[in-house]
């Protein structure tokens, strides 16, 4: 059984997440960057990620998204699993529009320069080679963090996080949590 001030935090948790942004996950390998995304996810109230796996190997381990993964947010995120990358951007697109991946090339713009109030989804590569040429060629475009130090990147669960933070920080601003 439920107790009230449970169900009174629930529903009003609920009526603050945000339907308008999504994370994927291209072939993210170490559990622990998984459970650091799912958190960050549900912290700026994204309520469903999408992971997709094109390494054989590891379709079948990427089932494992368990309590001890996320520390205990599983049970609050969808988590959409795909191990066709053009059916899981197809299936992100309709929903949420854009897709933005997380890399550098000619059409590259600083998170600080999107809106992330509008709908959108941004995809995250895995942690040794990052986005796919493939998966950049099916995005809308990329974005970056702007960094000054000498590396060129951040762990994949970081990454996430500041970026999540700048839209939260956006739609904060305009409201979408009140």
């Amino acid at each position: 059984m439920i107790v009230p001030n449970r169900i009174e935090k629930i529903e009003a948790l609920a009526a603050r997440r945000q339907g308008n942004m999504t994370v994927v996950l291209e072939n993210v390998m170490d559990y622990h960057n998984l459970g650091a995304v799912m958190r960050s996810c549900d912290a700026v109230g994204c309520f469903e990620i999408f992971v997709v796996y094109t390494v054989a190997s590891k379709q079948k381990e990427a089932l494992r998204l368990g309590k001890k993964t996320a520390a205990g947010v599983r049970k609050w995120l969808k988590v959409n699993y795909y191990t066709d990358l053009e059916k899981c951007i197809e299936a992100v697109r309709a929903k949420y529009g854009v897709v933005w991946a997380t890399a550098i090339d000619h059409r590259t713009e600083s998170i600080y320069e999107k809106d992330f109030t509008k709908s959108f989804a941004l995809l995250f590569g895995n942690e040794k080679d990052g986005v796919s040429q493939e998966a950049q060629q099916l995005c809308d475009g990329t974005v970056l963090i702007p960094q000054v130090g000498m590396a060129q990147s951040l762990n994949i669960s970081v990454a996430c996080a500041v970026a999540l933070y700048e839209a939260f920080r956006q739609s904060n601003a305009k409201g979408f949590y009140a």
